[in-house]
């Protein structure tokens, strides 16, 4: 995943409404399409915002909003208590929407837009050129794309390329033992014999040799670390 980049995995046909479209037409729009959001767009193609699942729930609980007392009014900042009221009784995309918008451009990484989803707290992010939609990216996509099967156009590495490439990521870790715990390498899976200090480290090199590029399966032949070669280590 670490070489696909926003216009690999975004979604092109994307959704998107006019900011003028009533909430219950979008809410209707969602449902139907199996969709968690819309991207607004004004009537010369611009990304005004986005309205999700989140935005239209809330638009909802708003109607059952309590009057706030008079304490909480007093210290309140009159500008954002209106921006919530509009955000939770309008009637249109434009009151309800979302502005804060993360948006990124079509080279940016899998791994950077990943980061950002985590970061955020967000479940997409738009791709955009000079202010118009490109597509979008979902968590969805980014989950596809890992499972996805490895592009072969680099070519076959060689088991000993590989080998030599587990035995260097081993030797960046503090809690792996190249001492005691060997590999080799056959048509590019792994295979570990020698001994294990846990099953903790047993499944943190699984992952660690998973990792490599080229490594096709791991086996492990080991054997967990006899009491008389823990205590000399």
């Amino acid at each position: 995943m670490n070489n696909l980049t926003a216009r690999d995995l975004m979604t092109i046909d994307v959704v998107t409404v006019p900011p003028e479209t009533p909430v219950v037409a979008m809410a209707r729009l969602l449902a139907d399409r199996g969709i968690s959001a819309v991207p607004v767009l004004d009537k010369d193609g611009a990304v005004k915002g986005i309205v999700t699942e989140a935005d239209l729930i809330r638009r909802l609980a708003g109607e059952a909003d309590k009057p706030s007392g008079w304490l909480s009014n007093l210290f309140a900042d009159p500008a954002e208590q209106a921006k919530r009221y509009a955000r939770t009784h309008g009637a249109t995309a434009a009151d309800v929407m979302t502005e804060d918008l993360v948006t990124v451009d079509e080279d940016i990484s899998a791994t950077r837009i990943a980061a950002l989803m985590e970061e955020r707290n967000i479940r997409r992010v738009l791709v955009v050129r000079e202010g118009r939609l490109r597509g979008l990216v979902s968590r969805a996509d980014l989950l596809r794309a890992l499972v996805a099967p490895p592009s072969r156009s680099e070519g076959e590495l060689s088991d000993e390329r590989i080998r030599v490439a587990v035995l260097a990521a081993m030797r960046k870790e503090p809690w792996t033992d190249t001492f005691y715990t060997l590999l080799e390498v056959k048509d590019g899976v792994v295979e570990f014999h020698g001994f294990m200090r846990s099953e903790a480290v047993r499944r943190g090199l699984r992952v660690l040799a998973e990792t490599v590029p080229g490594v096709k399966g791991v086996v492990d032949k080991t054997e967990m670390m006899p009491v008389y070669l823990y205590s000399a280590v």
